[in-house]
């Protein structure tokens, strides 16, 4: 298993690793915004919207206000992309936590 170089980041991990057991979905993932506060969100999948957990994590952030990402922790499914936090904050850092502890980047 590989670990945060950041310890904020375990937090993340933590957050959205509750946040997949407690609802059942494919994926969730927990962002730090550049002020310290921490949101997290689950994928979408309805006929009328999709969405990742990435995804969806950023605009809950987004709709609270935030000027930038630090970090974004993604657990379950491994997303295809990195999707639009990327584009908002290029300097965030995004993680994949596998089923097995192995995180990668994103």
């Amino acid at each position: 298993m590989t670990s945060f170089s950041n310890p904020e980041d375990q937090k993340l991990l933590t957050l959205a690793s509750a946040t997949l057991k407690r609802t059942g979905a494919a994926q969730a993932a927990a962002l730090r915004d550049n002020t310290g506060r921490t949101y997290v969100a689950v994928n979408i999948a309805t006929p009328s919207l999709t969405l990742d957990a990435c995804d969806s994590v950023f605009t809950v952030a987004t709709a609270s206000g935030i000027s930038g990402v630090e970090s974004v922790v993604v657990v379950g499914q491994k997303p295809s992309k990195p999707g639009a936090v990327r584009d908002f904050s290029a300097s965030a850092t995004l993680f994949y936590c596998a089923d097995n502890g192995e995180i990668s980047t994103l």
